[in-house]
């Protein structure tokens, strides 16, 4: 019988709190829409690039605290969870901090957002108000919509179309039919993190009430939906470098995590073993996402 493992504590809890495994779903985003602007001219704005990493960084780490205390208040995250470490869930962080964490984050990111703002235009000020909006109610307030079934809209929408298009915006202060194009595959592959997470949370999510797109498809219905969303953002890349001069389609490089994600969707894989699909998901989200970066500005 092995010895029970002993949660972390100090900075690896919150480390496992701000769950690094899905900071691919901001740094991808931002990669691919510098990439775009590569080539557009020698009065490129590049530290702007790194102030839009900081914004989704800031605000992806947001999102995964406030997740933490709305669903740890409302007692969805149960004992009988099988995911990654919550804090609240867990009894090893007061609800209070872990709000104060969120609030710090989506500080941040509205503050360098600001900055941005002030060097670009007011219409980022809209988009920046949004993006904090959406990113507090997904769980958070008296009717999130992430327990509505529509949280993988707000992921493909925000980490997807807004933070790809907007970062090439904000460099070249144009929106970019191929960043567009590219933030298709980009939003794909964000949200297909979120639909494993709620494939292995639907018997939890089921009984806590939290009707997910997943706890409303069903298992079968779901896995399907995995399977087509990872065809979809590779296919998507190979159609954006026939009709365009950038080469999107270095994005196959990662095709292997694809395959190895799909095969354990699609054998069945459930509780414990979706975390290792999670892994999976978003090692293939960074390779493609990076490739496909590498492959624009190399063509740019």
């Amino acid at each position: 019988m092995n010895p029970p493992v002993s949660p972390p504590s100090g900075l690896k809890l919150w480390l496992a709190g701000a769950r690094l495994r899905t900071l691919p779903a901001a740094i991808v985003p931002v990669a691919v829409g510098t990439a775009v602007a590569v080539g557009h001219g020698p009065d490129t704005q590049w530290w702007r690039a790194g102030a839009a990493l900081v914004v989704a960084l800031a605000l992806q780490i947001a999102v995964n605290f406030a997740n933490d205390y709305s669903d740890g208040v409302r007692g969805t995250d149960g004992a009988e969870r099988v995911g990654p470490l919550r804090l609240v869930g867990s009894g090893l962080v007061e609800p209070a901090t872990v709000k104060l964490a969120a609030t710090v984050s989506f500080a941040v990111a509205g503050a360098v957002g600001a900055v941005l703002a002030i060097a670009v235009g007011p219409e980022l000020f809209v988009v920046g108000a949004a993006s904090l909006v959406a990113g507090w109610a997904y769980t958070g307030g008296p009717r999130p919509y992430g327990y509505l079934g529509l949280g993988e809209v707000f992921v493909f929408v925000f980490f997807g179309g807004v933070a790809t298009v907007g970062t090439t915006y904000v460099l070249i202060e144009e929106v970019s039919a191929v960043a567009l194009g590219a933030s298709v595959s980009v939003g794909l592959w964000a949200t297909a993190l979120l639909v494993i997470n709620n494939l292995r949370d639907i018997p939890g999510d089921t009984i806590a009430g939290k009707r997910t797109l997943a706890v409303r498809f069903g298992d079968r219905r779901t896995r399907l939906t995995y399977v087509l969303m990872q065809e979809s953002a590779l296919t998507v890349a190979v159609v954006l470098t026939v009709l365009s001069d950038r080469w999107a389609v270095a994005a196959l490089i990662g095709v292997p995590f694809v395959i190895q994600g799909i095969r354990a969707v699609a054998r069945g894989a459930t509780g414990t073993e979706l975390i290792a699909v999670l892994g999976l998901t978003g090692k293939a989200q960074l390779v493609c996402g990076l490739a496909m970066a590498a492959g624009i500005a190399l063509s740019g």
